[in-house]
């Protein structure tokens, strides 16, 4: 079965570059139309025009045969938002994927972090994928179709060093999708979120250059196909890097009555402990990682040769 979006509209936030921009190249490779979302400005600084890596990216496509627009809107002002779903809206008819990709870094530890750091983050990749989704939702629920991609990460699945701003608004966003996937299925709008593992702006310098290298964006890309098109699942966290996949699940483990006894702290502790060490190191090393080590040592060893 080849996945198709022949007539279907796609707007892509954050894609100027790396990861947004390999997102709306695919998508238009396989016959969506598309707005290249990516903040920027005119020269004479009025709001909203797309920035040159948008219309850079909008031109690839059209030079392809595709059909695209840039557009220049803050995924933070709703507004400007709404402006950009009636601009697909106006050019194309209608909204049927929407991939919430926008996203910055203010990493540092959470004792040093500033808390206006804290906020900027969780306003770009959550209230920025809120604002539209929220824009495109209504378009979506009249014409009873729509794929909405959240894009969140292992550092809010699993945690990591120095991101309490953006692991707190990656796994905010997996919330989102949960109940956004239940409301919106009588539709046959389907929400899922994607969790990449990529070299984009946002990462460079902060891993080796062989593991840059094998974590491409491009390795990326087929996950957020399939959960964009119209075979979709719903609810689904889908993990991608490196030539590797992976579901994620919000889960339990087996419960056990103890009741309410006084003696129910001290016995949870001894369970708890039980349960945890069947996990060993709580979080395994993700098959992304995984791929991206075994690429790297391959290529070591190659060069060494």
């Amino acid at each position: 079965m080849s996945i198709d979006f022949k007539n279907r509209v796609a707007i892509v936030t954050g894609a100027g570059g790396g990861l947004g921009r390999a997102h709306a190249l695919a998508l238009a490779a396989r016959g969506a139309k598309v707005v290249v979302n990516d903040l920027g400005g005119a020269r004479d600084g009025s709001v909203g025009a797309p920035s040159g890596a948008a219309q850079a990216v909008a031109a690839e496509i059209r030079a392809a045969g595709g059909q695209a627009i840039a557009n220049g809107a803050s995924v933070t002002d709703y507004e400007a938002v709404q402006a950009m779903v009636r601009q697909a809206v106006d050019a194309w008819g209608r909204v049927d994927i929407l991939v919430n990709n926008a996203g910055i870094l203010r990493d540092k530890s959470f004792a040093k972090m500033d808390l206006d750091d804290f906020r900027l983050v969780l306003e770009v990749h959550l209230m920025g994928a809120v604002n539209c989704t929220k824009a495109a939702w209504p378009h979506m629920t009249e014409q009873r179709y729509g794929r909405i991609v959240m894009t969140t990460s292992s550092s809010g699945l699993y945690g990591n060093f120095g991101q309490a701003n953006y692991g707190a608004a990656k796994m905010a966003l997996v919330g989102l999708m949960q109940t956004l996937s239940i409301e919106g299925a009588k539709h046959d709008i389907r929400v899922n979120c994607l969790a990449p593992t990529a070299a984009t702006r946002m990462t460079e310098g902060l891993m080796p250059e062989a593991v840059l290298q094998a974590l491409k964006p491009e390795a990326v890309v087929p996950a957020m196909l399939v959960l964009a098109s119209s075979d979709a699942p719903n609810r689904t966290i889908l993990c991608a890097g490196a030539g590797t996949f992976e579901a994620a699940h919000v889960t339990l483990t087996g419960g056990v009555w103890m009741g309410t006894d006084a003696g129910v702290p001290e016995q949870l502790v001894a369970r708890l402990a039980e349960v945890t060490a069947r996990a060993g190191e709580m979080v395994p090393q993700s098959g992304a990682a995984q791929g991206a080590n075994e690429v790297g040592k391959a290529r070591a060893g190659h060069a060494s040769t």
